[in-house]
């Protein structure tokens, strides 16, 4: 039997609270490390839930970047420089992961203070996770605010991916869960993955 929560209900619970409720409530997600840095070389490394693809022609990917009152740093990099890389987190790697999204002042590294591997590649400035399976570098390609709430919704091409040998199905498809990696629920939550089936593409007949 289900149980009704109404939306005047919802805003007389304190914030964390409801917070909680309404980030579960869009279900599980991609998990994944954007590694950043500035003009003056410093790393930023920071934990993202809400990654999501928006085409494979051109191969767009975009996020939600939180208000820059709460977290400047990922999207002033990325304006900075252009580039930046996305890193898929694994049960060995989710704590330190996690620890990434404390609000470390401006120059500090998120690979020191969570003592993840920083990994540079030919050709890409930005920081790759050593520890991290799955890798993709984007270039930054459109800011959209979204006025709503003051979030931005940053929209990147892919540029180069790194994906371990053996996944990788003959139909193209990438079966992520041989990796490891995890998946998030609301912010705090993590969950590992398990592939069920890859069906083929559905057809009227």
């Amino acid at each position: 039997m289900s149980k009704h929560f109404s939306l005047s209900e919802l805003q007389t619970w304190d914030r964390f609270t409801r917070a909680n409720f309404i980030n579960s409530l869009s279900g599980f997600k991609s998990l994944s490390l954007i590694g950043t840095v500035n003009g003056n070389g410093v790393s930023n490394l920071a934990v993202f839930s809400n990654i999501v693809h928006l085409g494979a022609d051109p191969a767009l990917i975009g996020f939600i970047n939180r208000p820059l009152s709460a977290a400047p740093h990922t999207l002033q990099n990325i304006q900075e420089t252009g580039i930046y890389t996305v890193n898929l987190v694994t049960e060995s790697m989710y704590k330190q992961a996690h620890q990434t999204s404390a609000k470390y002042p401006n120059g500090v590294s998120e690979f020191e203070m969570t003592g993840l591997t920083e990994e540079y590649r030919e050709g890409c400035i930005a920081p790759f996770v050593a520890e991290s399976p799955v890798q993709y570098v984007l270039k930054f390609e459109q800011l959209m605010p979204i006025e709503l709430n003051n979030t931005f919704l940053v929209i990147g091409s892919l540029q180069e991916a790194y994906v371990p040998a053996g996944i990788q199905e003959e139909d193209g498809f990438l079966d992520l869960a041989q990796t490891g990696i995890l998946t998030s629920l609301g912010t705090s939550g993590y969950y590992k993955t398990e592939k069920i089936d890859n069906l083929p593409y559905a057809k009227t007949t």
